[in-house]
């Protein structure tokens, strides 16, 4: 029997004890979803879940979400809903009377490092003398070491990632007079074919010069014989959790070339293939994000491309696609066993094309593991 969210919110309250917080505030958040289960898109309406240190969480929300709440896998969860009559706030003022908050000093209130302005407003009217923080000071060294079903979550979004760039490297020649934007929609069409969800994050596929911008927006660019294209994509693949849910994206970068690759080409990937393999090999418990970062950049800076890798080498991957850890420059945060993230060195030549090669990969208790195992190299099929 797996009942993540008993524990996670037990293990919240420990640590807003361990900080000396009184009580940590979330709405629809990848927090809120981590804590409860329930993932829903942010509106006006007030949505709230409250976390004390001690006693009993509660959540404030509108009443049309009373059948789905019902349903959350969390005893002793106190809900409380409310009408597009009434006035949340006032029950929100309630909710934290009935808190046995000490008298003696302020009240230490964590607020959702996402929360919309309006509701950390209406909160901090609410405690007039609170002293408020992010919520990421207790949940993100929760949230950044991945449990079993997450990981194994995290590995079937790769293994689809994988079906789909093997499906759409075999088209070889055939991806000769294609669009970008076509491609792109042809990839998420795989994606979900394969198993995925909606992508998520929007599907790169930059050809020719195009490559070297890292985030470009595919457009109807034709794709040409002796182009090297970009493909970054991934989809959400949801897993459920006792009477909750939650999406975890897979994340995957290759380039190929259709035909003949332009001169310096493959000299360029292989430099890239190599920091990437260095980066993947760097990785075990107790080294630094940044040193993960360094294992890349001093591969492509002895080629002497070092002023084209213009980004991080990586970042973490879970609820979000972006978030702790992030392999850059300077970050001394130790590697743990069960965090995720991704390693994604890139060389970009302006008007000329761009190399990234990228994988998910998640420590282990000695070492690493990849979560990505399509080819890497620029070969494409006949």
């Amino acid at each position: 029997m797996y009942a993540p969210f008993e524990r996670r919110i037990d293990a919240c309250q420990r640590r807003l004890r361990e900080t000396g917080a009184d009580v940590l505030v979330c709405f629809p958040s990848p927090n809120l979803t981590y804590l409860t289960g329930f993932e829903e898109s942010p509106s006006e309406r007030h949505l709230l879940l409250f976390v004390p240190e001690d006693g009993d969480p509660a959540l404030l929300a509108p009443a049309m979400y009373d059948a789905q709440l019902a349903e959350l896998p969390i005893s002793g969860l106190k809900l409380h809903s409310w009408s597009d009559a009434d006035h949340p706030l006032e029950t929100a003022a309630a909710i934290l009377e009935r808190y046995s908050f000490e008298s003696t000093k302020p009240v230490s209130v964590l607020l959702d490092d996402q929360m919309w302005a309006t509701f950390t407003q209406d909160l901090r009217r609410l405690l007039p003398a609170g002293e408020f923080g992010l919520a990421s000071t207790v949940l993100e060294p929760m949230r950044v070491r991945k449990d079993d079903v997450e990981l194994r979550t995290l590995r079937r979004a790769g293994r689809i990632a994988d079906r789909v760039s093997l499906r759409i490297r075999e088209r070889g020649g055939d991806l000769a007079g294609t669009t970008e934007a076509d491609l792109a929609s042809e990839i998420d069409r795989l994606l979900a074919a394969e198993g995925g969800g909606e992508p998520a994050f929007e599907t790169i596929v930059a050809a020719g010069s195009n490559g070297a911008r890292p985030h470009h927006r595919s457009d109807s660019r034709e794709i040409r014989a002796g182009d090297p294209i970009v493909l970054d994509f991934g989809a959400f693949v949801s897993t459920s959790l006792e009477g909750g849910t939650a999406r975890y994206p897979g994340d995957q970068t290759r380039t190929v070339v259709v035909g003949g690759p332009p001169a310096e080409y493959v000299a360029v990937h292989e430099t890239v293939r190599e920091a990437q393999q260095a980066a993947v090999d760097a990785v075990e418990p107790g080294v630094t994000a940044g040193s993960i970062d360094g294992a890349a950049r001093s591969v492509i800076e002895e080629a002497g491309y070092g002023d084209a890798f213009v980004h991080r080498t990586g970042h973490g991957v879970g609820l979000e696609v972006h978030e702790p850890p992030y392999i850059v420059a300077g970050n001394d945060r130790e590697l743990e066993p069960g965090m995720v993230f991704s390693i994604e060195p890139g060389i970009y030549l302006e008007g000329e094309f761009g190399v990234r090669i990228e994988d998910l990969v998640t420590v282990t208790e000695t070492g690493v593991e990849r979560l990505n195992d399509s080819p890497r190299g620029w070969e494409t099929g006949h």
